[in-house]
């Protein structure tokens, strides 16, 4: 048939753009060497805009449209950046025979974090009921290992975080001791304890899921509890990365994330609650869905599909949670307000107003 023959000459197009495709990646775990090689940064934003640009300009030579070639080309950029972000982790990672105690490794983040750790060099030990995990020595309980590891990472769930590092305390390693918490007010007693038994202890918060590969762009914050060297040490971990590394005490993390985190979730699951109370159906929705309506869907269903309880600690555990909740309540009450009286002076300026805020981000 015409259209099988068809269907055939678009997968065999399908597989040469994939060959094209390999081999940029291989150019660029190049460009990624000689990058490391001659101290030149893994990112380059004038050379993305150009080649962006360029790809645009070919597209219309072409009789395409500039969209496709610039979609496409973000892809690309996107995956070769990757690559080089990863070569430089493995080739400047410090962690050549020193060894690491991942507890909660069998985690979605602790996963992440043996994996990161084990890509620089060091020797990954995992510690969870729920291993043993491929790859990794594991042993089911943190308390029957000797602790003599150079690092210990604390990736459990923060119910029990606080109490592991109470525990850790009273037997004082000597490695560097941090957590991966995304609140630390729930951990201040345990790693308060930490550092009065003298250890070197820091906190630390990726601003990243899981299932994340490029750390350009993306946020790590490191809380100071009294120990620069092992803030120092702990820095010196994502310093291979491209992610932004960031310190700050831990009240005023917890106070931020209670935005960050806290409202932006708590807006995700009303947005799900109130179409999955409103009586229509989601298919009947999604035949008449609007760009506004497509993103925000993925976002929610994002949150929806995530682990409920991490999402319930964040809501629960924060001492500075019920702030952002309370504003969210009063925003919502001013907007009905607005709404319900046919105020359109008042309308505009909640508009404004939110424009105005986000304008030192341009």
């Amino acid at each position: 048939m015409k259209l099988d023959k068809l269907r055939n000459e678009l997968a065999d197009l399908d597989r040469r753009l994939l060959l094209l495709a390999k081999e940029r990646q291989d150019l660029s775990h190049e460009i990624g060497r000689f990058k490391l090689e001659t101290g030149l940064g893994t990112r380059d934003y004038h050379q993305e805009a150009q080649v962006v640009e360029r790809g645009r300009a070919i597209a219309t030579e072409l009789g395409l449209s500039p969209r496709i070639a610039e979609e496409l080309l973000l892809v690309l950029i996107r995956s070769s950046l990757t690559v080089q972000e990863q070569d430089r982790v493995t080739a400047t990672g410090d962690g050549s025979g020193k060894h690491v105690l991942v507890i909660g490794g069998a985690g979605k983040m602790g996963l992440w974090m043996a994996h990161f750790l084990a890509s620089q060099g060091y020797r990954v030990e995992i510690a969870d009921p729920e291993g043993p995990v491929e790859g990794f020595d594991s042993l089911a309980d943190w308390r029957d290992s000797t602790l003599d590891h150079d690092i210990i990472v604390v990736a459990a769930p923060l119910r029990i975080s606080n109490d592991i590092l109470m525990a850790l305390a009273e037997r004082r390693p000597s490695g560097l001791v941090f957590d991966v918490g995304s609140l630390k007010s729930p951990l201040r007693e345990g790693l308060q304890a930490l550092t009065n038994k003298g250890v070197r202890v820091a906190s630390v918060h990726p601003m990243f899921g899981p299932t994340t590969e490029l750390l350009s762009g993306r946020h790590v914050i490191f809380i100071n509890l009294g120990s620069h060297d092992a803030v120092a040490q702990a820095r010196e971990i994502f310093s291979p990365t491209m992610a932004t590394l960031l310190e700050m005490d831990l009240e005023n993390h917890d106070r931020l994330i209670a935005y960050v985190l806290g409202l932006s979730h708590a807006l995700n699951v009303i947005f799900l609650t109130a179409l999955a109370d409103s009586g229509e159906t989601a298919p009947r929705l999604a035949n008449i869905s609007s760009t506004t309506f497509d993103a925000q869907l993925d976002v929610a269903g994002s949150v929806a599909r995530d682990n409920p309880y991490l999402y319930f600690e964040i809501q629960t555990l924060n001492d500075y949670g019920a702030q952002s909740l309370d504003a969210l309540v009063a925003a919502v009450e001013r907007f009905l307000s607005v709404v319900k009286s046919g105020d359109m002076e008042g309308f505009r300026e909640l508009m404004e107003q939110g424009e105005s805020y986000f304008s030192d981000l341009r």
